[in-house]
Order: C-alpha cells, then structure tokens, then sequence
C-alpha cells in the first residue's frame, strides 16, 4: 500500500486498517469516553481528571513504543522538535481538556457536546483563512448540515431536561468554546509539523508535555488529597482503555485525511452520547425529532468527507511542505 508522504518504510510491515474502520472506532471511543467522563467529574475534580486521563494514556502509549526499537528514531525526532511539542501540547492537551472538562463539570457531557459539534465549522474556517486549505460547495454545505442537525439534536435533547442558571452556562459554554478552538487549531499545527512522523512516535512526547502542563494546573488549583483510590482508578482506566487509542486512531485520521474529516467524522459522537447518558438512566430517550436530526448530520457528514470526483489523490490532504519534513523545531 503506498504510503501518504510518499515514505514507503514509514510504516512498512504494519498492518493498517481502512479509513471508515478506523473512523467507527474512533466514534465509539470518543462516545464512551464522554460518558464515563461526565460520571467522573460529577465527583472528581476537572483538572485531576484531564490530568489523569493524559498522563495514563501517556504511559500506555510510550510502553507500546518502548516495545517498538524501528520507532525509536522517530520518537526522538519528534520529540527534537520542542516548540513544536510545547504548542501542540498546549493547544491539544492542556487547552482543550481544561477547557472542555470544565464545561462538562458546569454543563453537562450533552451540552459540551453541543458546543464541540462547532469543531467542523472552526476547523473549516481555521483552514481556510489561516492554512489556505482547498474547498468545495459541497463540503461547505455538507459542514453546515451536519453542525445545524447537531444543534438541534441538542436543543431538543436539552429542552426536556431542564437547566443551570444563566451565568453558570455561559460560563460553561465558554470554557467549552475555547477548548474547541485550541483543538480546531491543533489539527493544522499537528499535520504542519509531525506528519511525517508516526503518531505511535509523536505522540510520546506531546503526551508527556501535556501532563507536566496539566499535572501542574491540578496541583496548583485542585485538593488532590481528596480524591480517593476509586476515583484514581476510573481516571486511570479512562485514559489507559479509551483516551490512548482514541489519540492514535484520531491523529492517524489527521495525517490521512486531514482535520477536516476527522473533526466531521466526530460529530457522530454527541448523538451516541445522548445514547449512553439514557442507558445510564443520566437522560430521557431520543425523541423521533432527534433521530431525524441523526439522519441529517449522518447526510451532512458523508457530503464533507466524501471522495471528491476528481479522484483518489483529492482525498489526500496536501503534503507537508519540504521545509517541515524531517525537521527539528528548535
């Protein structure tokens, strides 16, 4: 199979599997790591979850690639590249879980998910104005669609099951918003600097700086002594079963087919955790409106991320420019 950038070796002998399977993966994953996080912050601290969750993920990802001598090279090549590191570590990792899990804490796992269905339509413009990525009509349609299907799924799912006051949701719809933001950036950031590194490489080295950042925030700001053995070990088996692969599988995706798609992909998850929080007796059944509205984000979906006409290579995202590739950010 030939490889995305041209670098046959990269991931010689590997097996590799297509894009829908990882894509459906990796909406499970997310979907249920969601939900599990909404259980857990409802009696652990955000920044102790985040922090755990990274740093759990962190140890599983670099054990794997311990384990793996021919990546070695490309673990220390990506972590050479330290501005590259601290950014994408910052933007994918501290902003992001900081801000989201403060929201969920605030707002719900449901209403995040409302505000993280934007991602697509940040991802686009991000893409646009700042990386000058290629469009189409159809992609921009199709990116409308499903972001508008996605809120009123959650408008609907929202209506019946009450509210917070005023100000605690704007303020958790806020921290939410910045959050997405930071990962909107990161995917462009992220493919500009490390796509011709494995994520199984990259990965150790963002994870790990994530964790500093977020271990630090939770010492400085949260009463970890109260947080008991129990709720260790849900943090723990959160990062370590649902937040690893969903980094490798999704950063994958982001090297294969660019932010983008991963992001569009993604915005199946807030239906499947409207799903979950109803089988954890957390909210009422989805509504026929609310299936409707699955059916059209799923429409949405499908216009963004399908092949073009053009042919297989419009598929691909741009490749990385010659003065990025095999270079150490300083």
């Amino acid at each position: 199979m030939r490889d995305d950038h041209g670098r046959g070796g990269r991931r010689g002998g590997s097996v590799r599997l297509g894009v829908p399977a990882l894509s459906g993966l990796m909406v499970l994953l997310l979907a249920t790591g969601w939900v599990v996080s909404g259980r857990l912050v409802s009696d652990t601290p955000p920044l102790a979850v985040a922090a755990g969750r990274t740093g759990a993920s962190f140890l599983v990802i670099s054990a794997i690639s311990a384990l793996r001598p021919r990546s070695w090279p490309a673990i220390r090549a990506g972590a050479g590249r330290r501005r590259a590191v601290v950014l994408l570590a910052f933007l994918g990792f501290f902003a992001y879980y900081t801000g989201t899990l403060l929201g969920v804490d605030r707002i719900g796992a449901s209403q995040v998910g409302l505000v993280v269905s934007l991602l697509p339509c940040i991802t686009f413009a991000i893409g646009i104005v700042a990386f000058r990525e290629p469009t189409s009509a159809r992609k921009a349609l199709g990116t409308v669609l499903a972001v508008a299907a996605t809120l009123g799924y959650a408008i609907d799912g929202g209506s019946a099951s009450g509210g917070s006051g005023t100000g605690v949701l704007v303020t958790g719809g806020l921290f939410a918003l910045a959050g997405t933001f930071a990962y909107a950036l990161y995917g462009y950031v992220y493919r500009q600097h490390m796509a011709d590194v494995p994520p199984m490489a990259a990965l150790p080295a963002v994870t790990g700086v994530g964790t500093v950042m977020l271990g630090l925030a939770a010492i400085a700001f949260t009463p970890l002594g109260a947080i008991d053995s129990t709720q260790w070990a849900g943090v723990a088996l959160l990062g370590a079963v649902l937040t690893a692969p969903v980094f490798l599988i999704s950063h994958e995706l982001i090297v294969r087919k660019g932010p983008l798609f991963t992001s569009a992909v993604a915005l199946m998850v807030p239906f499947l955790v409207r799903l979950g929080e109803w089988a954890w007796g957390a909210a009422d059944a989805p509504s026929l409106i609310s299936v409707l509205f699955l059916g059209l984000c799923s429409a949405g979906v499908w216009m963004t991320v399908a092949p073009s006409s053009s042919g297989p290579a419009a598929e691909e995202p741009r490749p990385v420019p010659s003065t990025e590739s095999g270079r150490s950010t300083p």
